[in-house]
């Protein structure tokens, strides 16, 4: 254990160069099981406040602030911020606002006013990534389809070799290579993303017919519904469907009572205006 936290050195290497060797004064090795673990009870006191949500994983950190008023919202951020900062330098962690991003959720046009860290101006955008989500500033997920579209078609792409009709390989190893490497890109988070308008999932479903009859090598006149039929494979909008119902069965059923309470909120479909700032890798 003691070795796990002390005595420990690091070297940087460019290009076939390496750097001296130098002493790890802080922090735990990046990967391993106990390091969430033990950053979890360091930030465990992270100021909080009522009108702001603090939402953590790891060191992945945001925090929101919702107003019917631009300046009402960044004005609470702020002050969240002004205290978030001041924690940072009395435990001696080192945010980067490079890395930060502030994003209004709003179907107003313009920014907000800007918020800082530690004097540091965060940058503002109109999408960020959490998680791997990505959420847009209309909340539309288009952005976020859009890249698990392309990111499932480049990975399409490098197999696919394996996928098509010279392949030596049966119809259910194409479909089975389908379902383990390539549809978990694009189903990632779909609990989210799946309110999203139908032309936006369209975009999907296009990908998902174009690799069916592919690996399927079906014939011109068979339509995509008795592909998906003969496959015994969901359309995207089934897949919705499914994991909604299953991921609202687990919630009411969850043993944490925040979470459980979640599928009985109702949400106003409008936008107000959200001032959130997102904190990665302190």
């Amino acid at each position: 254990m003691n070795f796990y936290l002390t005595n420990r050195m690091f070297q940087v290497r460019e290009s076939g160069d390496a750097s001296e060797i130098y002493k790890i004064s802080a922090r735990v090795p990046q990967g391993s099981v106990l390091g969430p673990i033990l950053y979890t009870v360091y930030t465990a006191d992270l100021p909080q406040t009522a009108q702001v949500m603090n939402a953590t994983f790891a060191d992945d950190t945001a925090l929101l602030a919702s107003s019917t008023d631009p300046q009402t919202a960044s004005s609470i951020l702020q002050d969240s911020l002004n205290k978030v900062g001041n924690w940072l330098q009395k435990w001696r962690i080192k945010a980067s606002a490079s890395k930060s991003t502030h994003i209004t959720f709003t179907l107003r046009k313009g920014n907000r006013p800007p918020v800082q860290l530690e004097n540091n101006t965060l940058p503002q955008s109109d999408s960020v990534k959490y998680l791997g989500i990505h959420l847009d500033r209309r909340l539309t997920r288009k952005k976020h389809i859009k890249m698990k579209r392309d990111e499932t078609n480049i990975r399409f792409r490098t197999m696919y070799w394996l996928m098509t009709r010279n392949s030596k390989l049966s119809v259910d190893n194409k479909l089975l290579i389908y379902k383990m490497i390539l549809k978990p890109v694009w189903t990632y988070g779909i609990q989210l993303w799946g309110s999203a308008c139908s032309s936006n999932l369209t975009n999907i479903q296009r990908l998902q017919n174009g690799i069916l009859r592919t690996l399927s090598n079906a014939p011109w006149f068979l339509t995509n519904s008795e592909i998906h039929e003969a496959l015994e494979i969901k359309t995207v909008k089934e897949e919705i469907q499914q994991s909604s119902t299953n991921y609202n069965k687990r919630l009411d059923n969850h043993p944490n009572d925040l979470a459980a309470e979640l599928i009985k909120i109702s949400y106003n479909k409008r936008l107000k205006c959200h001032d959130q700032t997102l904190q990665s890798r302190w």
